[in-house]
């Protein structure tokens, strides 16, 4: 049996793995002061704006539930997204700040008490 062309190419394909962190922000939806939850719209135009500029090579978001404990004890349920980018780590401390006024502007412009972060290095291939 002869390898299609896709087949044979990946074979033959150097392999260009390399060292890449993953930020996963975890963003809640609903207001700690009772007011409307964040939409869809006001999540994508957010990430329009202040994400994709600043990492243009790709990214993921994922809509979930999450729950978490709030500043008072309580646990909040709600409808949340979580963001991931990938870059390499020769870029990290230059990404770093970018990625934390990310989180601030999400926790002043829609009222939060926090948006989540998890930093982990991978090995990736593109």
């Amino acid at each position: 049996m002869r390898p299609t062309a896709a087949h044979a190419s990946h074979e033959t394909r150097p392999a260009a793995r390399a060292a890449y962190l993953e930020t996963r922000l975890l963003f809640g939806t609903e207001r700690p002061d009772g007011g409307p939850a964040v939409t869809e719209r006001q999540f994508t135009r957010f990430i329009d704006r202040e994400v994709t500029p600043y990492f243009p090579d790709g990214l993921t978001v994922q809509e979930g539930r999450g729950q978490w404990r709030d500043a008072n004890g309580r646990i909040e349920r709600e409808r949340s997204y979580e963001l991931t980018l990938l870059y390499p780590i020769a870029e990290a401390p230059a990404r770093d700040a970018r990625i934390e006024q990310v989180r601030e502007r999400y926790m002043r412009q829609f009222g939060q008490e926090s948006v989540g972060r998890v930093d982990e290095r991978v090995v990736a291939d593109f």
